[in-house]
């Protein structure tokens, strides 16, 4: 179980407070207005940024001081983070080795989770040589050779029509199922929350709300 308990979050005139669990193997949705705390929160957990109070626990492990590369988790951002000048592979590498010193066994490795994500035989191209979807398919590679069980999801697809987004969208979740992880999504669209979200959390006026079932939530 993810929880945060009595999380209190300070910058500069911003203040957001939550106090939630989220079960292991969940997908959740974080919604709200623009600049209530959605992405600051998910930047929390992550670890890059410190709280004024409280705890995040992981499956009963207080990971609050942990460095982010040593937290259970990964996230993907909207800008995907790819490397201009690195192959596809390359790129999907890092999330082996930043040094990208990969044998046989790594190149497989990487081999595979692009061909999980729908992107076999592209390995050599740069990012500027695929399209918007495909790139959003390899930072999600990456992503999931990482092999941590909690995935934070900042708004990652948003730059893609509606057609392409739901397609990752689905992606992610078949992929969230498979590997039972845990998946937080931010996003200001209702139907991506009803889409993949079992629960939902509203963050409004520097709270972040208790977890309720999408569905209901909506309704």
């Amino acid at each position: 179980m993810l929880a945060l308990e009595n999380l209190q979050i300070a910058q500069g005139d911003f203040r957001l407070s939550a106090d939630f669990e989220i079960p292991i193997g969940a997908s959740v949705a974080l919604i709200g207005p623009s600049g209530s705390g959605k992405s600051t929160l998910l930047s929390t957990i992550a670890g890059f940024v410190k709280p004024e109070a409280g705890r995040i626990v992981w499956d009963k492990a207080d990971i609050t001081a942990a460095r982010p590369a040593n937290r259970p988790l990964t996230q993907l951002f909207q800008e995907h983070n790819l490397f201009a000048h690195l192959s596809v592979s390359q790129n999907v590498g890092l999330g082996l080795r930043p040094d990208l010193r990969l044998d046989a066994a790594a190149r497989r490795r990487v081999s595979a989770a692009l061909e999980e994500v729908g992107l076999p035989g592209v390995e050599s191209r740069r990012p500027a040589q695929v399209s918007g979807g495909q790139r959003s398919r390899v930072a999600l590679a990456r992503a999931l050779l990482r092999d941590r069980p909690l995935l934070l999801l900042d708004e990652p697809f948003s730059a893609l029509g509606p057609a392409l987004r739901t397609e990752m969208l689905d992606l992610v979740d078949r992929i969230r199922v498979e590997r039972r992880m845990t998946l937080i999504l931010v996003t200001h669209e209702p139907d991506d929350a009803r889409r993949i979200a079992e629960l939902t959390i509203l963050i409004d006026k520097g709270r972040a709300l208790p977890s309720h079932p999408t569905q209901a939530l909506f309704d």
